[in-house]
């Protein structure tokens, strides 16, 4: 648990302990990785380009492989995790989440080798 700060109100950060207990208990295999991934993730200085990146910001405390081993192991209870959000997540018919990704691409004319290729951010 983090030591807390000394301008913050003790409800405020009691509360937000409570929100990042309560996220942990959703982590329920390779939690602490996974943890430390989102962590990282929302103290990046920028946009995350990589997944690898996120290993290189200070609160993520353990190496690439732990995060490759995190992600493909790794397990998130969503049903609590439903509760904590507080927002319906869409599903499909058959009970699977449905996340929408942005695949807009646009032209590139500026590119100096390549005119006719595109960049695809996702």
């Amino acid at each position: 648990m983090s030591l807390p700060h000394v301008d913050v109100p003790g409800e405020a950060f009691a509360e937000a302990s409570g929100f990042r207990d309560d996220f942990f208990d959703c982590l329920s295999a390779r939690g602490d990785e996974l943890f430390e991934l989102a962590d990282a993730l929302l103290c990046a200085d920028g946009p995350v380009t990589s997944l690898v990146d996120l290993t290189l910001v200070a609160e993520h405390r353990r190496g690439h492989g732990a995060m490759y081993e995190a992600l493909n192991h790794g397990n998130v209870d969503v049903p609590p995790l439903r509760q904590l959000a507080g927002l319906p997540m869409p599903q499909s018919a058959d009970g699977r989440l449905v996340l929408a990704v942005d695949v807009s691409s646009w032209l590139r004319p500026d590119a100096p080798t390549s005119a006719d290729r595109l960049f695809c951010h996702v």
